[in-house]
């Protein structure tokens, strides 16, 4: 596999242009739109503290619901350095190749954070990625062992602020472009989970119905309580994954959990059945939906997509955030280059120098966008816890 942080002996880090010399033979059409374009636009960072409580999973079932049951476009941004769910939405030899060519979300931000390049997000999302024939709508971002390690080189040379830039910019295209954004973040909270947390419009916090787990949510929301001026993404709600509906304790976890209202507990759980493990192993012949999420718990994770949808229909993301598409010019699917171009014609909201030039002492609530003149408000309550679609500013670049 690529290395991207370059030779570690002299501490060196390869442009981007000097490690993708390979891309691969066929163009990649990654804005296949299903449908009227949407109104609906959100960012969601799924996460939890504790891991193991099948977080991933619920990502990529999620994500092909909505791309197979509801038509929407789903980008997920694979942000955990264990790549799970980029390896259930690809074979692993897919996978590796993107790793080698230098084609992941660690290479993105290589790019753009360390190296300061102007490179496009589009570069390095991967379309029509699901095994499922019904949900050709879903496209990742994948990711890299080696996020890690660049989380260290962030730390290392102070670059938080230029991180949380380019996340900001990232995530005001991206949810221009797709109907839904899913952030799978990895367990605890790192530079890049704060970043995610800080910059999506909503928040998931998957969990199971146990001691361990629960306290990963207690520390989430503990953090948040020591850091209000920071801003956080509004909570979505609590879902009690993988639970056993025969056990006691499950069923009492489930209820307290529920009791508080800060939590906004979803009302469908996901039950503890082999199949949606097996919906991550997936090999059968049969591609469609019903086939991959059979009986009892498709019927929950249809439940609980709607109940997703629901409140997202019901709430206010951040609008500040949006460089939000307007009426989408649509392109024929032989004209890709024009979509890898949307990064490239959007400015830095708000500018690189800006974040960099706030002290760890400022009130990052109100951050002053260019575009916009209104403050991004302070944190909101509840915290527990083939046609190529393109922006019309990618399309004034085909003549």
């Amino acid at each position: 596999m690529g290395n991207p942080i370059g030779d570690p002996s002299a501490n060196q880090w390869r442009s981007q242009s000097e490690r993708s010399t390979r891309r691969h033979e066929q163009p990649i059409d990654i804005f296949v739109g299903r449908g009227a374009y949407s109104d609906m636009h959100a960012s969601i960072a799924v996460m939890n503290t504790k891991g193991g409580v099948g977080k991933s999973t619920l990502v990529l079932a999620l994500a092909e619901t909505l791309s197979a049951n509801h038509g929407k476009t789903v980008l997920v941004i694979d942000s955990d350095a264990q790549a799970s769910v980029s390896s259930m939405l690809m074979t692993i030899n897919s996978l590796h190749k993107l790793q080698t060519d230098g084609l992941t979300i660690v290479d993105f931000l290589v790019a753009t954070v360390l190296n300061g390049e102007g490179i496009a997000w589009s570069k390095f999302v991967v379309g029509n990625v699901s095994d499922v024939d019904d949900a050709r709508s879903v496209y990742v971002l994948p990711s890299d062992m080696q996020l890690t390690l660049f989380e260290r080189e962030v730390s290392k040379e102070s670059l938080h602020g230029r991180l949380r830039t380019v996340i900001s910019k990232l995530l005001a295209e991206v949810t221009g472009i797709f109907d839904i954004v899913l952030i799978d973040c990895p367990p605890g909270l790192s530079v890049l989970t704060e970043c995610w947390l800080r910059e999506a419009d909503y928040h998931i916090s998957p969990t199971k119905a146990d001691y361990v787990s629960v306290c990963g949510l207690e520390v989430f929301r503990r953090f948040k309580s020591l850091n209000p001026e920071m801003g956080f993404a509004e909570n979505l709600g609590v879902i009690v994954n993988m639970k056993d509906h025969a056990s006691t304790s499950d069923n009492e976890y489930h209820r307290w959990l529920a009791d508080n209202s800060e939590n906004r507990c979803f009302t469908d759980a996901i039950p503890r059945m082999g199949s949606l493990q097996d919906a991550a192993r997936f090999r059968s012949p049969d591609r469609s939906y019903m086939a991959k999420y059979p009986g009892q718990i498709g019927v929950a994770v249809k439940a609980l997509t709607a109940e997703v949808l629901a409140r997202l229909a019901a709430g206010k993301p951040r609008e500040m955030r949006g460089l939000r598409a307007a009426q989408p010019t649509v392109l024929p699917s032989s004209a890709p280059a024009a979509a890898l171009a949307v990064a490239d014609t959007m400015p830095l909201t708000p500018t690189i120098a800006a974040h960099e030039a706030f002290a760890p002492t400022v009130d990052a609530s109100v951050v002053v966008s260019a575009n916009v003149a209104e403050p991004v408000p302070a944190s909101v309550p509840g915290t527990f816890a083939p046609q190529v679609v393109v922006s019309k500013a990618a399309a004034q670049v085909e003549t």
